[in-house]
């Protein structure tokens, strides 16, 4: 069985249903969490869809660890619906001069818990898009924000390199846009003959019959 826990802000369901539908490999249970990379180090999770950076995630730590990056995720900032910035697609530092800004991070709790200030018409929130996205409530709004000071944050996979195996390296295939034709290896390489069959075969023709080594014997 494939235990997977996925950071929240992410929606991994087409990932899973590919999975099922295209491997053998059996159960494969998926939860989403606040903090997935506890539970890969607790051995709760043999994969996770983390959000990077991660100050935890050491140089020593990852001597351990397989760390495969997906896509990246837009800063944003969350905004009471009714504030006049909501009238603005993207938002600068300067936009928001003046506003208490309730918490700056990528940190899902801490997300979590300071969006109800903002729903009640006070002060922003600014993390990753999607993150906010997936917790804002009905009178929140989220832009796009755009900072010097603030890069966009990666989602990878992340799995320990004792627990590798063929099915997690089906599934981050699968996440990384591998097709159901598709191989992890490379087609061998054939020969003019193994061609020339083949496009027989896909056409119905009877392989060339192959003379004798002497010939026939012609009749008078």
């Amino acid at each position: 069985m494939l235990a997977l826990s996925f950071v929240t802000g992410t929606e991994p369901g087409k990932w899973f249903e590919r999975f099922r539908e295209r491997t053998t490999h059996g159960e494969l249970l998926a939860t989403g969490s606040d903090d997935p990379l506890t539970e890969l180090l607790d051995a709760r999770a043999t994969l996770t869809l983390l959000r990077l950076p991660e100050a935890r995630l050491t140089d020593e730590l990852r001597r351990d660890l397989h760390v495969v990056t997906l896509y990246s995720e837009t800063p944003g900032i969350a905004l009471p619906k009714d504030s006049e910035l909501t009238l603005l697609d993207r938002l600068t530092p300067a936009d928001i001069d003046g506003e208490i800004i309730h918490y700056d991070g990528t940190d899902a709790t801490a997300v979590r818990d300071a969006l109800p200030v903002v729903a009640a018409n006070v002060g922003v929130v600014i993390a990753p898009r999607p993150l906010l996205k997936v917790l804002s409530r009905k009178q929140i709004e989220h832009r796009e924000y755009d900072s010097p000071d603030h890069r966009p944050t990666e989602i990878a996979l992340v799995w320990r390199r004792a627990d590798d195996s063929e099915a997690i390296q089906d599934f981050v295939g699968i996440a990384k846009g591998r097709t159901v034709n598709s191989s992890r290896q490379a087609a061998p390489k054939r020969s003019a003959r193994e061609k020339a069959l083949a496009k027989q075969a896909r056409r119905g023709d009877a392989p060339p019959k192959r003379a004798g080594r002497g010939g026939g014997r012609r009749r008078r």
